[in-house]
């Protein structure tokens, strides 16, 4: 009999439709593997999605970005349920999408990172933070959603006030020149280096979903030293948090500079997007293992904490009727 698998899409932040697109292709990969597939929308109607997930799937395949989804609030439903779901934990998960966080961690594992500090929305719209250039982000969104690179002699302001719904807190980075090198990392692993080549200042949201312009060179044509340095760098950070299945890590890569010195570490993202043409898919390809594989992998790997602890100490009764078999 087919493992029953709720597939979870869609969410309540402001990378919904991106988890809805991505969705159609997991969904499909699912199913042509032999899964029993329920494609779940999910909303901020937590009860509604308690109820979806009644009676228990065998494992969930968790497809939701940004906050909510991938920051251990949807992992810790799934903890309090006993369901085993793909990705990583809650503790894992909560790190890796608070940027600060992620980047103090990072460091004590000895991965470099761009010199940041967390400042005020305030402080900054007054250019009080650190010279230019310099990169502003929300301290916990994805698809680099609210990011703005702020170079010299330009009129733009360090953020677009109206819109910006991320909090008083704003991430400031120096800005490293360069190019933008992401490592995929799967059970520990790192998968390979890919380039992203894209028209525009940086790898932004239009960049990741629209313009047809951006190149995802595998492996990526860089220096050996600085591939093995990257693919380190990863799979520190990821055993670093205790991230488990699979993750993505960004960095910089500024050529200018003599060997690894210039490889600097942006970000973890503990849900990367999986649909063709996705770096967290491209690699794992490219060493060998299908869409399909790889989605079914997720699946027979998928754990719950909360669960295991109850498999590892069982009930007196159980004991009980151990005992006495």
């Amino acid at each position: 009999m087919s493992k029953k698998v709720a597939l979870l899409v869609g969410g309540w932040s402001a990378e919904r439709e991106v988890s809805l697109m991505k969705g159609v292709h997991i969904e499909k990969a699912l199913n042509d593997a032999g899964y029993d597939v329920t494609l779940i929308d999910v909303t901020s109607d937590i009860p509604k999605l308690i109820k979806d997930l009644t009676p228990k799937p065998d494992v969930v395949f968790n497809n939701l970005y940004g906050r909510g989804g991938e920051d251990g609030v949807i992992q810790g439903i799934l903890e309090a349920l006993e369901i085993p779901y793909t990705h990583s934990g809650v503790e894992a998960s909560a790190i890796g999408m608070n940027k600060p966080m992620a980047k103090r961690i990072a460091s004590s594992a000895g991965v470099p990172s761009p010199m940041g500090v967390v400042a005020s929305k305030q402080d900054v719209l007054d250019e009080k933070v650190m010279p230019r250039p310099y990169v502003v982000k929300p301290l916990n969104e994805g698809s680099s959603v609210g990011v703005r690179i702020i170079m010299d002699g330009e009129n733009q302001k360090p953020l677009d006030e109206a819109h910006w719904t991320f909090g008083e807190q704003v991430l400031v980075e120096k800005f490293i020149p360069g190019r933008e090198i992401h490592v995929a990392v799967l059970d520990g692993k790192a998968q390979g280096v890919t380039e992203i080549k894209f028209p525009g200042r940086f790898f932004d949201y239009e960049a990741k979903y629209s313009d047809q312009r951006t190149q995802l060179v595998t492996p990526a044509d860089v220096p050996a030293d600085v591939a093995r340095a990257a693919m380190g760098y990863a799979e520190a950070v990821f055993n670093e948090l205790g991230c488990r299945g699979l993750s993505r890590c960004d960095f910089r890569y500024d050529d200018s500079k003599s060997g690894i010195d210039g490889v600097y570490f942006l970000e973890i993202n503990t849900m990367p997007g999986l649909a063709p043409g996705s770096v967290a898919l491209i690699q794992p390809e490219h060493n060998g293992m299908t869409f399909v594989q790889l989605c079914s992998h997720l699946v027979e790997t998928a754990t719950c904490q909360a669960g295991a602890k109850n498999r590892k100490n069982p009930s007196s009764s159980e004991k009980e009727n151990r005992l006495s078999a």
